[in-house]
């Protein structure tokens, strides 16, 4: 669209019904969005609102909000409630949509052919206002917060009917068709973290204060921009769709994301403010690809809350990171370094990735990208495929890949491209497993509202926990020598996957292959069989969720 104002109206006006071919047109085109209306200027037209969604997930939040700060019967009162997922600053690829199933007790069960079966929950960060008897200990903070979520579960569900369920970290409610997870913000556990303390496990609990820190200073400053720049989060959407689909899910977070493209708008020069989707996504590209990571730090002030000294803070922070570089590139910490007012050395969203060689990796896609979508853009081509092909990674860049069933995707209308691979060799194959469907069976549909609620399940990701079990899975192989060895699935090759709904995962050799490799080494693997078993490992880790396993370039030993 050539018109911000037509872009990112509320509201889409179609045809008068009286245009009966055009209505057909619309009605075919939208499906059960599009309704009739009748606008305050008195016409009557076909219509869609394209952001139900967001709006219904609004008000479910501002109901939610005052029912936390309603609540008496917890020692202290609920003073803050924060939204913090990407869905409420309008950058989620995928807005949560109402599931019928997350309602409160007594509400009327809408069911439809395909209920699917997975929700995905959103953080909601509460403070509860203050008071002098929280306890010194870290540990002893975390199991009190627990306790604080538990009774305010129970005050949920006694008060307003809402479900929920609880675990040590924190509680997720179901209401309004959504699924909330609240977490607890302390700030003594904050002020607590630069506590000497020598116990491993004191440091990880503080950090999960300092965590909820910097995503709360993040939603905060995000939404800000997203209000002066509507056309920010559809580039940031796409943004996110691209570096998923090239399977760099691992290597780049949402928050890391969503600074880079703010870095567009805040300092576009020698151009203007991105006024379009494609226009910011080109710069999204470019920037990846040609910014000079390792010897320049880049600063995103999205409130110019920056003193100089700030600044200074900030270079003296960069110039300690790279200090490693003289020493050996590859140990350079973060490789990104992307600064913030509330982050100034880097560690909140890219401390510990993309390392050195994902940077590469990842600049070189964006290079490449940013070349066929400048063509495209130069050439006028409309051919939906070759602007397809921004989104499809090619497989064979990978030294192995995993295919999965895409029938046992939770969200599986999320999958752009079926993946296929005709090439290498054939490791090993699995059948889809019967215990999970993505969407609920029609003979499970049957029974009361209580006992259909229990069928749902909350943030349930079989790819998660799949790339979680690979990177703690080993085992035990025999060396030349009939030496046994255990084999860390982790340290043999980088997993690279897709978030957002891929049914394929990349995995390239480790150090162990640090020499140049052809293709057809895959066919003398046999007579090395360690890559095979530990691909044979992955086919196993990942049993009725694997589809098929296959080995492209042979590891060559160091």
């Amino acid at each position: 669209m050539n018109s911000l104002d037509k872009a990112f109206r509320v509201v889409d006006i179609g045809p008068n019904p009286e245009n009966k071919d055009e209505a057909l047109k619309f009605r075919k085109f939208w499906g059960e969005k599009a309704e009739l209306r009748r606008f305050k200027d008195g016409r009557i037209a076909e219509s869609v609102d394209p952001i139900s969604y967001s709006s219904s997930l609004l008000e479910a939040f501002e109901d939610l909000s005052k029912r936390l700060r309603a609540i008496e019967d917890i020692p202290l009162k609920v003073s803050t409630v924060q939204p913090l997922d990407s869905a409420f600053r309008f950058t989620s690829v995928f807005p949560p949509e109402p599931h019928p199933l997350a309602n409160e007790k007594g509400g009327r069960l809408r069911l439809s052919r395909f209920t699917p079966s997975c929700i995905q929950p959103l953080e909601v960060m509460i403070q509860l206002e203050g008071s002098g008897n929280w306890p010194m200990d870290e540990t002893a903070i975390e199991k009190t917060k627990c306790a604080f979520l538990l009774k305010i579960g129970q005050s949920l569900e006694n008060n307003w009917g809402m479900m929920y369920t609880a675990t040590e970290d924190n509680v997720d409610v179901l209401m309004s068709g959504y699924a909330f997870r609240l977490k607890i913000w302390h700030e003594r556990g904050l002020s607590l973290l630069g506590r000497e303390t020598g116990i491993d496990q004191v440091k990880r609990v503080s950090s999960i204060d300092k965590g909820l820190f910097f995503r709360s200073q993040h939603s905060s400053m995000i939404n800000g921009l997203q209000s002066r720049y509507p056309v920010y989060g559809p580039v940031s959407r796409l943004a996110k769709r691209w570096v998923a689909s090239h399977l760099f899910s691992s290597c780049l977070v949402e928050e890391a994301i969503e600074l880079l493209v703010a870095h567009l708008f805040l300092k576009p020069l020698p151009y203007d403010v991105p006024c379009s989707r494609i226009t910011g996504f080109l710069r999204f590209l470019r920037l990846l690809s040609d910014y000079d990571w390792t010897f320049s730090p880049l600063i995103v002030d999205i409130n110019n809350d920056l003193s100089p000294n700030g600044e200074k803070e900030i270079s003296e922070n960069f110039m300690s990171s790279r200090k490693a570089y003289e020493a050996n590139v590859q140990d350079v910490e973060p490789a990104m370094f992307l600064a913030t007012a509330y982050d100034k050395s880097s560690e909140a969203w890219t401390g510990s990735s993309p390392s050195s060689s994902e940077l590469k990796r990842l600049a070189a896609y964006a290079r490449s990208s940013a070349s066929l979508l400048t063509k495209l853009i130069l050439e006028d081509l409309t051919d939906s495929y070759r602007w397809e092909g921004l989104f499809r990674t090619p497989l064979n860049n990978f030294d192995a890949v995993v295919l999965l069933h895409r029938e046992k995707l939770p969200y599986p209308h999320r999958l752009l491209f079926p993946s296929e691979l005709r090439q290498g060799m054939h490791v090993a194959r699995g059948s889809p497993s019967k215990l999970f469907h993505p969407f609920l069976l029609p003979g499970e549909l049957k029974g009361n509202a209580k006992e259909l609620r229990k069928k749902l399940l909350v943030d349930f990701d079989p790819l998660k926990c799949f790339v979680g079990d690979l990177k703690a899975s080993s085992i035990l192989l025999k060396d030349p020598q009939h030496i046994t060895l255990n084999i860390e699935l982790s340290n043999s090759f980088k997993i690279w996957y897709d978030s957002l709904g891929g049914d394929a995962v990349g995995l390239t050799w480790g150090t162990h292959s640090s020499k140049k490799r052809g293709r057809e080494e895959a066919s003398k693997e046999v007579k090395n069989p360690t890559a095979t078993n530990e691909l044979e490992a992955v086919g196993e880790a990942g049993k009725g969720f694997v589809r098929s396993v296959h080995l492209l370039k042979a590891p060559r030993q160091a």
